[in-house]
């Protein structure tokens, strides 16, 4: 055999692997089989259609095959429109089977529905089935004493399927319940019958209904852990006494403000009244001039008056000096 034969042979090889990888890819005849094994009757054709409409058949045929052995009843045709609006068809299959197994009513449509909703609806039916804990954070409420508690809770939710589509999530049953506690707390006269009585918690909000309009149902609220905190009435009343003291220190600096700048408006008054004293004072020895001039007074009566103004002023050193006598001897005591 010569050299261009085995080529021919190879390249022949390669032109048939091609076509076969092509064709099966095209015809996938081992799946096909494995439905015609598990007596689901689909033809080679909508396989075939299934690639042309993008559809990988695996994801559509391996979940029929188990929803046939299951007795569901499904066609393929909701599995294929399911899986083209974009769901998850072996997940849904999944729970319609598991729900099957556990005696709850649901169907494809609604199944579908919270699919595509983006919710898992396995694991919703795995828990309408296992009941889910959720432990709530740490609330702290104020009774009435002005105690602080703290509360920590343990809800026990199961799935309601008829309110996953539009339902409200785990965030709203936590946050309704720590309003329930903030209630029940603050409506106590005391911390004491919260520590004595925490069962009193779980029943007020039990009562009030708080899986209204979510995707959950609750079956019981139970009280994990209460503390004590602070004493939040007395450093309210520390922080509105030391408000009360800024407010006061305010008021009193005010007044101290007003009465300096009155204390400064009295010195600029007196200053101004010394000032028309000087004035006035200067307007003496003219008025003097002037009578000399007009022959009101004479000069003898000039001469008295100056010498009743020495006199005055002689007094007033004598007194004076008096003062100064009378003082001495009582210093040096």
């Amino acid at each position: 055999m010569t050299s261009a034969s085995l080529i021919s042979i190879l390249l022949i090889a390669v032109v048939v692997i091609i076509v076969l990888s092509v064709f099966f890819s095209f015809f996938p005849l081992t799946l096909w089989i494995s439905a015609l094994a598990a007596g689901v009757r689909i033809s080679i054709i909508t396989l075939v259609a299934m690639r042309l409409r993008r559809v990988t058949p695996s994801r559509i045929v391996n979940p029929l095959i188990k929803a046939t052995k299951a007795g569901l009843g499904l066609n393929i045709n909701q599995l294929e429109s399911h899986y083209l609006a974009g769901g998850n068809v072996d997940r849904v299959v999944n729970a319609l089977i598991a729900a099957q197994r556990a005696d709850i009513p649901l169907e494809f449509t609604r199944a579908a529905a919270i699919d595509l909703a983006g919710r898992d609806v396995l694991q919703a039916v795995q828990m309408s089935v296992n009941p889910r804990v959720i432990e709530t954070p740490v609330v702290a409420a104020v009774a009435k004493n002005g105690i602080e508690v703290k509360v920590k809770a343990r809800v026990t939710v199961r799935a309601n399927i008829d309110r996953l589509v539009g339902g409200a999530g785990e965030e709203t049953i936590i946050a309704r319940v720590g309003e329930g506690i903030v209630t029940t707390v603050g409506s106590s006269d005391s911390h004491k019958d919260v520590l004595e009585n925490p069962d009193r918690i779980s029943r007020t909000v039990l009562s009030k209904g708080l899986d209204a309009g979510t995707a959950f149902e609750i079956l019981s609220i139970d009280i994990a852990d209460v503390d004590v905190g602070k004493n939040i009435g007395a450093y309210l009343q520390t922080e509105q006494a030391e408000a009360d003291k800024r407010i006061a220190q305010a008021k009193a600096e005010e007044r101290r403000a007003m009465a300096v700048a009155q204390e400064q408006e009295m010195k600029a008054r007196v200053v101004e009244m010394r000032a028309r004293v000087v004035e006035s004072e200067s307007e003496v020895p003219l008025a003097m001039a002037e009578a000399l001039r007009t022959g009101k007074i004479g000069v003898m009566d000039y001469m008295n008056l100056k010498n009743i103004e020495a006199d005055t002023q002689m007094r007033g050193s004598l007194g004076k000096m008096g003062e100064g006598d009378q003082n001495g001897p009582q210093n040096n005591k």
